[in-house]
């Protein structure tokens, strides 16, 4: 089966010098899985291309989401925020790394 995606999808900006706004995908599957795509086409009155696509786009943008966006309970949010507000005091160890930092960094008198 061949697929052709068409649009201007986000993960294939800058991704080629081509000037086309599409690009060819072939997959080979089970015809089971074949008849299953088509048939679930069919019913949303869709090309198998488009279905296909859709799908395939809907499952990469929650690939990433999950991989990127990191998601909170309301309670994990508000400890988060209050950590931002109410820092807790620096360890020792902290305010050493900083001190050390500060004379490996600081600006030099050149004059």
């Amino acid at each position: 089966m061949i697929l052709e995606l068409s649009g201007n999808l986000p993960y294939l900006v800058g991704m080629s010098n081509q000037s086309n706004t599409t690009a060819r995908l072939e997959a080979r599957l089970p015809i089971d899985v074949h008849a299953l795509l088509k048939r679930a086409a069919e019913i949303e009155g869709r090309t198998l291309t488009d279905f296909v696509v859709a799908a395939a786009s809907a499952a990469a943008r929650k690939t990433i989401e999950d991989a990127e966006i990191i998601k909170l309970s309301v309670e994990d949010q508000q400890r988060f925020a209050e950590a931002i507000i109410n820092p807790p005091p620096l360890a020792p160890a902290m305010k050493r790394a900083i001190q050390r930092h500060r004379r490996l960094f600081a600006p030099r008198d050149n004059g």
